[in-house]
């Protein structure tokens, strides 16, 4: 399944119970190649299986990322999936913004802490066991609206400017992970528009041939992440396997 990675290897999963991550999770537990997986959610992951662990914990707070560094204790990541996200939330008054005036602080302020710095925040609170010397990879979805070069058509100020900050953050963690474990990956991942709760409210545009299940994302971004090399580290890559401009 992981042709990088060793036998029984020990996977991370931030945002479980998420579409994608669920999809994810559920395809990890499936394969034989599997030894354990952690999968970190802030709801009650439902279901119970001899290579899960299931951790309630957010992971957007120090707390959470806390409570994930004392699962593992020290041992070796080998798949670290982060599936954390956000783009509108109607409990904080979060909707992705069509015009300057409807900036608003605090949503900026809350869509670039879950979207950017908790990405780059797991990635530093997991780092002893990122380093070293076994093969590792580092898998956060980023989206295609945070390709500055791709934007033609504006708005959705708060989820673009987070995505293309997350992507700078990868990027540099990229660097600096690669004098730290020469095996390591770090890759940015554009899932495509995926029906999950995220994109729910946005669908109705969506022509049914580019709305994918979660299920087929899971399993083309692992086609995506299994031809990449520790020489591409720090890259970003659609579904289908192609580069996208930062």
């Amino acid at each position: 399944m992981f042709p990088y990675l060793p036998e029984d290897f020990t996977a991370v999963i931030a945002g479980a119970n998420g579409g994608i991550g669920r999809a994810m999770l559920h395809t990890l537990l499936a394969a034989p190649q599997t030894g354990r997986v952690i999968a970190a959610s802030r709801s009650t992951i439902a279901m119970q299986h001899p290579k899960l662990e299931a951790l309630s914990a957010d992971i957007t707070t120090s707390t959470g990322r806390d409570a994930l560094c004392n699962a593992l204790d020290g041992q070796p990541v080998h798949l670290l999936f982060n599936a954390v996200g956000v783009l509108h939330d109607t409990s904080k008054h979060i909707q992705p913004e069509k015009r300057l005036e409807q900036l608003d602080e605090a949503a900026f302020a809350h869509v670039m802490h879950v979207n950017a710095a908790t990405p780059a925040l797991l990635i530093g609170a997991l780092k002893p066991s990122l380093q070293g010397q076994h093969p590792t990879i580092i898998a956060s979805l980023s989206a295609r609206v945070g390709s500055i070069t791709d934007n033609g058509y504006g708005g959705w100020y708060s989820y673009r400017a987070s995505k293309a900050a997350h992507n700078m953050l990868m990027k540099t963690a990229a660097i600096e992970l690669s004098r730290l474990n020469k095996q390591s990956i770090v890759l940015c991942l554009h899932p495509g528009t995926t029906d999950t709760s995220l994109s729910k409210p946005f669908q109705a545009r969506v022509p049914a041939e580019k709305l994918f299940s979660p299920e087929f994302v899971s399993t083309r971004l692992i086609e995506v992440i299994n031809k990449r090399s520790p020489e591409e580290t720090g890259s970003f890559w659609d579904w289908a396997g192609e580069s996208i401009e930062w």
